[in-house]
């Protein structure tokens, strides 16, 4: 039996066919600071370490740390700890089955970049005053 050739359906969609919407790249963004918090948990670990093992070792650390590149990466992890928060706080919202209309996805989504953009900025408002 002469074997045919399987019907032409349509291609898969993916991010070159879809618009980008508020929602999506929440979702993106949910992911990559996920995964930023992972590696950025080295670094408490690294502090902890270091304040175990003694005075120099936590000198180096704070050396590092204190940095300007050192306090650009804390920086970066304090924006994704409340992003990744505040997304988690959003889907907690909808595992309630609440806000699932286009409006309120948009507001939540909105008020999650807001929000931790504005807690990143009070809590290093808060340590550059100190």
């Amino acid at each position: 039996m002469p074997r045919t050739s399987p019907a032409q359906r349509p291609l898969s969609p993916h991010l070159q066919i879809y618009k980008p919407t508020i929602t999506m790249v929440m979702s993106i963004l949910h992911r990559v600071t996920g995964a930023a918090l992972f590696f950025g948990t080295l670094l408490v670990v690294a502090l902890l370490v270091a304040l175990a093992a003694g005075k120099d070792a936590y000198g180096t650390v704070q050396a590092i740390y204190g940095s300007w590149i050192g306090k650009l990466v804390l920086f970066g992890y304090t924006w994704a700890l409340f992003h990744h928060m505040l997304g988690g706080l959003r889907h907690l919202i909808w595992d309630t089955g609440a806000m699932f209309g286009r409006e309120a996805r948009m507001k939540l989504g909105w008020a999650t970049i807001i929000g931790s953009v504005g807690l990143t900025a009070l809590v290093w408002a808060m340590v550059l005053m100190r």
